[in-house]
């Protein structure tokens, strides 16, 4: 990776090689859907916890699956926007049952 990208358009065919091992997004998909109930209870509810808690679902899942399952380092730390951005684009491809495309399609095999 350059020392820092500077457009979306390359960040996310990178963002997706961090996310090659089929554990590493479902624990991605795990932690977001589990972020998405607790930021729909804070909002329902005004109750803070729930925001910590969508907060630490997010992050907690995601990242035991960067760095004890892909072993690299969260693409957070480096671009925290895109990344955000990604793994809901990550999420709703799943969803919709259209990642497995958009991976083949995007991600360059070395």
């Amino acid at each position: 990776m350059a020392d820092k990208m500077s457009i979306y358009a390359e960040f996310w065919p990178y963002y997706l090689g961090e996310h090659s091992n089929p554990l590493c997004r479902k624990l991605h998909f795990i932690g977001t859907t589990l972020a998405l109930i607790a930021f729909t209870a804070f909002v329902i509810t005004g109750e803070a916890i729930y925001l910590l808690l969508a907060l630490f679902c997010g992050y907690a899942l995601a990242w035991t699956g960067h760095f004890f399952v892909e072993k690299n380092r969260p693409a957070t730390f480096k671009y925290p926007l895109w990344s955000l951005i990604s793994d809901f684009r990550m999420y709703f491809l799943w969803i919709s049952g259209n990642l497995d495309k958009d991976l083949k399609s995007t991600i360059v095999k070395e």
